[in-house]
């Protein structure tokens, strides 16, 4: 079963990257503030403080895309709602990234950033939404586990499962007719509408 290791190894790379990107942003930061340098005439205290707030904002994203995946190793559940769109969207900018990094850093950041995509990408492909084939053929799970409940153990007397309590055996029961089409039989063509 490869779905757990693969959300717990999505887990520490994000939150990796979470800390790695908030480190390197505030560093940077504490450069352009001692440095005193400027772009294009813009004021290196709102380069600095840009650079830090930039940094911790993409690193609680990530952090909360390492929760996510977090929970969905601890659960062995698939990610749903909010938490599947955040993992989305990681996988994007993962995209995004690597294709940045491919022209700006080398083809190592651009290996690593596709590899992170592969794997957010099998998280998500992984786990079906109604709990994948693994359940069905084991004939359904708990309640609590998502599955369908099983049935119960059908009466001694019957061997169809159905207790008929008055009638005969000829008697038509409901469920015992033909199907019956929702459609009307008769389509009626449409007129025409010009001369």
């Amino acid at each position: 079963m490869v779905r757990r290791p693969v959300a717990w190894v999505v887990a520490v790379v994000l939150l990796t990257e979470a800390f790695v990107i908030a480190a390197l942003n505030w560093f940077l930061g504490v450069v352009v503030d001692r440095q005193k340098m400027s772009l294009a005439g813009l004021d290196p205290d709102v380069m600095s403080t840009s650079s830090k707030i930039g940094g911790l904002v993409f690193g609680l994203y990530f952090a909360l895309c390492a929760l996510v995946a977090l929970l969905v190793a601890i659960r062995n559940r698939p990610p749903a709602g909010f938490g599947r769109i955040l993992l989305i969207s990681v996988a994007v900018v993962h995209g995004l990234l690597g294709a940045f990094a491919w022209g700006l850093v080398g083809w190592t950041a651009f290996v690593f950033m596709v590899v992170v995509l592969g794997l957010v990408v099998l998280l998500l492909m992984t786990y079906d939404r109604d709990g994948g084939g693994e359940r069905q053929a084991l004939g359904g799970g708990a309640g609590d586990q998502g599955g369908e409940p099983r049935a119960g153990a059908e009466p001694a007397g019957d061997p169809a499962g159905v207790a008929r309590s008055h009638g005969s055996a000829d008697e038509p029961q409901d469920g015992d007719e033909e199907p019956q089409d929702s459609v009307p039989a008769q389509v009626t063509q449409p007129a025409p509408t010009t001369p």
